[in-house]
């Protein structure tokens, strides 16, 4: 195994599996074939199109008064049917945007957990949060906890959540910073914004065609992280190069993680430009 199959393994997925979901003339998800019908019972507010993809029923066209405060209702409905049938995972309480780009105006809002059903973007944020130890560099590590109901017990960055509709980025890190490692905000927003990486995943839950924002936070020697939501088991602080082998010849971690940990291996000169997999690397992260 290696760093390449890590962001090989993440991208697979199968689009003929899936009929796209249009709003206003753009493909903003897609949803399985083998989901359709149950969507359809779920909510009027989606119909099939003329080329087999799905759409909004008449009324909730752009240009249409109140249309995306109909969508709004509509797609809340339609997620609240489809937990209650187990298509969805339990809703989650947090109000993703529905849209091509980030920052741009949403076609709609739509509980977390059903953000994978219908194949919408996520946008996300993740921290990779690093020292120094006797001249050594080492990375904190967190491992999620057993009952979560994604990848439980699976290797994490020190820090990562979903972004949702409302909150800015680096409004969004300080939170999770807090809540997941009591990070207070001043050492917080010392973080560095390090790019992208970005993936389209066949999940069990759907599809994902997400973006994370990746940032750095070297941290004092002293400081421990502790967790106070209840989603990280514990932390480890390991010295990279256990980090970087752990990524390239297990499945430990989570799988996004491994491209936000790639990604800062490559940037810190870690995974050298000679490396045969070098460019294929690069290009991987943000196909």
């Amino acid at each position: 195994m290696s760093f390449l199959d890590r962001i090989r393994e993440i991208n697979r997925h199968d689009p003929e599996a899936f009929a796209p979901f249009a709003v206003d003339g753009r493909r903003l998800g897609a949803v399985r074939n083998d989901r359709i019908e149950a969507l359809l019972a779920a909510t009027a507010a989606i119909v099939r199109s003329g080329d087999g993809g799905l759409i909004f029923a008449d009324g909730l066209a752009a240009g249409e008064p109140g249309a995306v405060a109909a969508r709004n209702e509509a797609m809340a409905g339609a997620a609240a049917r489809l937990s209650a049938a187990g298509a969805i995972a339990r809703l989650r309480g947090e109000l993703y945007p529905a849209a091509c780009r980030f920052g741009e105006t949403p076609a709609f809002v739509v509980d977390r957990a059903a953000v994978p059903f219908f194949g919408l973007r996520a946008w996300g944020v993740h921290l990779n949060g690093y020292t120094w130890r006797d001249g050594a560099l080492h990375m904190w590590i967190g491992r999620r906890a057993r009952d979560k109901p994604t990848y439980p017990g699976r290797l994490d960055n020190m820090v990562a959540g979903g972004q949702p509709a409302g909150l800015g980025l680096m409004e969004n890190l300080v939170k999770e910073c807090a809540e997941e490692a009591d990070i207070p905000e001043s050492l917080a927003r010392r973080a560095r914004p390090a790019g992208a990486i970005t993936y389209v995943q066949q999940a069990p839950e759907g599809l994902k065609p997400d973006v994370q924002f990746c940032f750095d936070l070297e941290l004092p020697p002293d400081f421990a992280p502790r967790n106070t939501d209840g989603e990280i088991e514990s932390f480890a602080l390991w010295p990279i190069e256990r980090v970087a082998r752990t990524v390239a010849e297990t499945r430990e971690f989570k799988d996004n993680c491994n491209l936000v940990i790639i990604d800062f291996l490559i940037r810190h000169g870690l995974i050298p430009p000679d490396d045969p997999d070098y460019v294929a690397l690069v290009g991987g992260l943000r196909p």
